[in-house]
């Protein structure tokens, strides 16, 4: 079972094949891109030195991903960027960047409180499967930015399933009830 509260060792052997420790398999770049996705923190390590390889193989993730024509960085924030590296001590790029990620990610976390607040639908039996296959849209959509996020596991997914069909004869009583309701007013 993974443990979400570390990030996942995966060791760089010499051969510079990367290998998952909790798994005990290798893994690619776009193997290590999902599991960042799903919210998970990854180490990089060079088996024979030690070495952090992390921000490397994040950055190549990255370029990769731009090559293949998603581009996720407009093209003056990469100007931006390469020129924060020009200026002694690195300017303020970095930690600008962190700060918005951060907001971003509370923001997101907020805005998803709210909803569940002020959502007259949170009432409604099986809303929370609904609200749970949301935010994995959303995460999905975001590129693993939500990582304040839970996306429903397997369990939860099989428990909506075998439910769905008890909560969706539900649903339709109620909406069948408020269409009783409102042709009366009318």
């Amino acid at each position: 079972m993974a443990d979400y509260d570390k990030p996942l060792l995966i060791k760089r052997y010499a051969s510079r094949r990367l290998y998952n420790t909790e798994t005990s398999d290798y893994v690619t770049l776009e193997d290590i891109a999902g599991f960042i996705r799903e919210g998970r923190e990854v180490q990089i390590i060079d088996l024979k030195s030690g070495d952090d390889l992390t921000r490397q193989y994040l950055l190549q993730i990255i370029a990769e991903h731009e090559s293949r024509g998603e581009n996720v960085l407009p093209v003056n924030v990469l100007n931006d960027l390469v020129r924060s590296y020009m200026q002694p001590g690195g300017g303020v790029m970095p930690q600008f960047l962190q700060s918005s990620f951060d907001m971003l990610r509370e923001s997101q976390s907020k805005m998803m409180e709210g909803m569940t607040a002020i959502n007259p639908m949170s009432q409604i039996p099986g809303f929370d499967a609904m609200q749970a296959q949301q935010q994995a849209f959303l995460k999905a959509m975001t590129g693993g930015l939500a990582t304040n996020w839970s996306a429903p596991d397997a369990s939860e997914e099989k428990t909506a399933t075998e439910e769905g069909g008890e909560d969706l004869d539900e649903i339709k009583k109620q909406l069948a009830e408020l269409q009783s309701k409102l042709s009366k007013l009318s």
